[in-house]
């Protein structure tokens, strides 16, 4: 399956095969794909919480409508963002790169968020955001269907997962194999809307 394949068959499926479980090396390539998706000074700031559990799997669904793909799909990602990611050694993420790089991007990257709170939430939804398409087209090309999800109680999500105060909650994904079409697709909207030449 070609990329642009991935993107036209990619839909937001609700229903999955409860009976399915995806293999492990299935799972190690689906998260391996999904960490070459990019981030700001390479700081990888998403973080995967990959559920497997079935019983917190029930108690994740109790606080998410009640939708069944949280429950049924083969595994549940709750997509998160660790904000402190900047104050890590550059040479964590740099360290591999030529002297000269890693002498422009590493005394840049503390100063760039420190002190802007908004700023490095956002690079974290933005991170977590880049990460989880890269995993729902990467899924798709290897055969699952996949669900981005928004519609939970965020403050019972984060105290299931027990998520530590220096991180932020961005949305699931559930991925499985599908046992019932998506819904048609939603009319786009035209490009007189949505396109921008230049300026607004």
């Amino acid at each position: 399956m070609t990329v642009t394949e991935a993107i036209d068959a990619r839909r937001s499926v609700k229903h999955y095969d409860p009976e399915h479980e995806m293999p492990e090396e299935d799972l190690k390539e689906l998260i391996r794909l999904t960490k070459l998706a990019p981030s700001s000074f390479n700081m990888q700031n998403y973080r995967l919480v990959v559920v497997c559990d079935k019983e917190l799997r029930k108690q994740l669904r109790k606080v998410a409508w009640d939708q069944a793909q949280v429950t049924d799909a083969s595994v549940l990602f709750i997509m998160c963002a660790d904000l402190t990611a900047h104050e890590a050694d550059p040479k964590l993420y740099w360290g591999h790169a030529p002297q000269e790089v890693q002498d422009i991007l590493g005394p840049a990257l503390k100063p760039f968020y420190d002190g802007n709170p908004q700023l490095t939430r956002d690079e974290g939804m933005r991170s977590s955001a880049l990460a989880g398409m890269t995993l729902m087209l990467a899924a798709k090309g290897m055969g699952y269907a996949s669900c981005p999800m928004v519609g939970f109680d965020a403050d019972a999500v984060a105290k299931l997962i027990n998520l530590p105060e220096n991180h932020a909650l961005s949305f699931m994904i559930a991925v499985g194999k599908e046992i019932q079409d998506a819904w048609p697709r939603g009319e786009r909207l035209p490009d007189s809307t949505v396109v921008i030449q230049d300026k607004f």
